[in-house]
């Protein structure tokens, strides 16, 4: 049988269908997204909530013109597969596959390449301005999801929309979930509106009433317009919408398509700003996932048959997440002043069962990572020790908090940030790619950076955190630790203190935490070759490890530092300033690293092989510059380095 969905690669393929073919066409749509999501793991819960949502306004406008704009944009498969990318949406979030998230490169019908939360409604607001003084007549719609509309440069763009007064409408996709369910007083204010009896039913039902009335029914319009105008300050749901200067319509059901295109219709010419409130249902048309949205956020490879998720765990090794977990819960039981803090990522940062053990202890403050940053200040300020979990690039998103209320304070008790998904993340790409924390954070007065080449160390390092009085952060990768075994007890170390794995005579590798291990597989294959280097673990790229790296610097012609991080500003960066001041031969460097550029998604280890940070890339390129120096540089005299 012949599929709607096989004829539809455009929008406008989709505005030839009859509005009562969508239900058909919606089945059709969450049919393969749910196959290729089994094969292809990505975000199948909340884009299951948004099919019909989603053919509802390509439907109503045309975003060749117009500009549908994202928040987050992990939803907006639907939206690719209507945009000309049907075809290709088998290769979703594979190495040089589609993104799963708005990508400017792949098509004209993304206006942004975004991944992040918050930032939409600001950028549709500025397209909407730029339309007014460039004279083009266009629509502008943001989708933005019930999570992201309480961040708070999400509340910033509302206030400042509901002050401009320009044609924008936001469409408010309320699922009761970002990823965890969502928190906060802005959330139980939208939970209070949709168990409220909605406005634009009592509106339809007092127009009915008066339209049967064959006398008075005429003369009485104008007197319901008043009716309307008391009704949305006294009894719509919205108010604060309305008070903040929208034009407020909802709650609509979200599933039923033609409510939905008969709703945008009437409002889609309406001046000013506008707020379509729409309730949806994660997970939608496939029972797990609606039972189970949270774990079906982003759930890895599962059986078509009964949603039963594919365990990939090998050989009985753990996530340095997992490790992260245990460890923050065993030291959080005999020492009542920790306090753990995420923004909305609960499961993702490993602090599910710090919040069973110790509820009173944990805070979730919702996708709000600066107002978490400047929270942890005050919990600091009063004695207690707080640990921010929160992953690389989200950090990014509170680095003037970082700075202003965490490191200025210089306080004796310090703030642990655990940066989780450091480095290359795998299939999210670079919007997630964790790869500018050592450079965004290195410079700031009073930081110290760790990062653990396995888990006993990361046990370490956490407990080493919590007693040290000033702020601390360690990035650890999206990935199983590459121990089978965890000591429970690790043998301690001082901040900066680096340790030698591995001792040879043609050069060195100083190694920063995740690729710690690459660089002795590196160093082994080295070895069959007839070449002997050092392999030192730098454990800290601020403060380094002087006297380690000089006296390496000193003793070996080629010193190869190697990092998941960007390489402009990060550890290998850190090594050359620390050489240079010291009056080393800077020349004796060689730094691999992230290139300067985005890099793009796929499985961690495909992309890192391509920047040639496995073993096998590193172990080519000591070998290539072995030979390339050779004699050239001789080696440095101890009276170089005075410490």
């Amino acid at each position: 049988m012949a599929k709607l969905l096989d004829n539809i690669n455009s929008p406008a393929d989709l505005k030839r269908l009859d509005p009562d073919e969508m239900p058909q066409l919606a089945a059709e749509i969450r049919e393969l997204i749910i196959d290729v999501v089994s094969r292809n793991p990505g975000h199948l819960a909340s884009n299951l909530g948004v099919v019909e949502l989603t053919l509802a306004l390509h439907y109503c406008f045309d975003f060749h013109v117009d500009r549908l704009v994202w928040d987050v944009g992990h939803q907006s498969y639907v939206h690719k597969i209507l945009t000309g990318r049907r075809q290709a949406f088998s290769t979703l979030r594979q190495y040089k596959g589609i993104s799963g998230f708005p990508d400017k490169k792949e098509s004209p019908y993304d206006p942004f390449t975004c991944g992040h939360s918050g930032g939409a409604i600001s950028s549709a607001l500025g397209v909407s301005c730029g339309n007014e003084l460039l004279d083009n007549d266009r629509n502008v719609v943001v989708l933005v999801g019930d999570g992201a509309i309480g961040a708070g440069m999400s509340l910033e763009a509302l206030n400042h929309a509901g002050d401009l007064k320009k044609n924008l409408l936001i469409v408010l996709n309320d699922n009761e979930m970002a990823i965890s369910n969502t928190v906060g007083a802005f959330a139980k204010y939208l939970t209070k509106i949709s168990s409220t009896p909605l406005y634009v039913d009592l509106k339809k039902e007092v127009h009915h009433i008066l339209s049967v009335l064959p006398v008075f029914g005429k003369t009485v319009e104008h007197l319901l317009e008043r009716i309307t105008e008391v009704l949305k300050k006294e009894l719509v749901p919205g108010r604060i919408f309305v008070d903040l200067g929208f034009n407020y319509f909802g709650p609509v059901d979200g599933h039923n398509v033609q409510l939905l295109i008969e709703t945008l219709n009437d409002i889609k010419l309406l001046k000013g700003p506008k707020l379509l409130h729409v309730i949806t249902e994660k997970g939608k048309g496939f029972e797990p996932a609606s039972k189970n949205p949270e774990r079906y956020h982003s759930a890895g490879k599962f059986h078509l048959c009964n949603g039963t998720i594919v365990e990939t765990t090998q050989g009985g090794k753990l996530s340095y997440t997992k490790v992260f977990s245990d460890t923050i819960v065993e030291l959080a039981a005999t020492n009542d002043k920790i306090v753990a803090i995420t923004a909305a990522m609960p499961d993702g940062a490993g602090l599910s069962t710090f919040k069973k053990r110790f509820p009173d202890r944990y805070f979730d403050v919702g996708i709000c990572e600066q107002h978490g940053v400047g929270f942890a200040n005050g919990l600091a300020a009063i004695g207690l020790k707080p640990v921010a979990a929160i992953y690389s690039t989200f950090l990014q998103r509170a680095y003037d908090q970082v700075f202003h209320d965490v490191c200025l304070q210089e306080r004796e008790n310090g703030i642990v940030f655990a940066l989780d998904r450091a480095g290359i993340v795998g299939s999210d790409g670079p919007t997630h790619n964790g790869v500018f924390d050592i450079a965004y954070l290195r410079h700031l007065p009073g930081m110290t950076l760790m990062a653990p080449k396995d888990g006993s160390e990361l046990r370490a390092m956490l407990k080493l955190a919590v007693e040290t009085n000033s702020p601390v952060a360690i990035r650890y990768p999206r990935e199983n630790i590459p121990d089978e075994f965890i000591d429970p007890s690790p043998k301690p170390f001082r901040i900066g203190e680096a340790e030698i794995l591995r001792e040879g005579s043609d050069g060195a590798i100083i190694a920063y935490g995740a690729m710690v291990y690459p660089s002795m597989d590196a160093a082994n294959r080295l070895s069959e070759q007839g070449i002997e280097v050092t392999v030192i673990n730098a454990r800290f790229a601020k403060p380094l490890d002087k006297t380690t790296i000089l006296n390496a610097v000193r003793e070996y012609p080629v010193i190869v530092t190697v990092e998941d991080h960007c390489l402009l500003g990060g550890f290998g960066s850190a090594v050359l300033e620390l050489v240079s001041d010291y009056g080393g031969d800077g020349r004796k460097i060689v730094r691999l690293g992230i290139p300067d550029r985005f890099v793009e998604h796929g499985p961690r280890d495909v992309i890192l092989k391509s920047l040639g940070l496995d073993a096998e890339g590193i172990a080519k390129r000591i070998s290539s510059v072995l030979k390339a120096k050779g004699s050239k540089i001789e080696r440095s005299e101890p009276s170089c380095y005075q410490i």
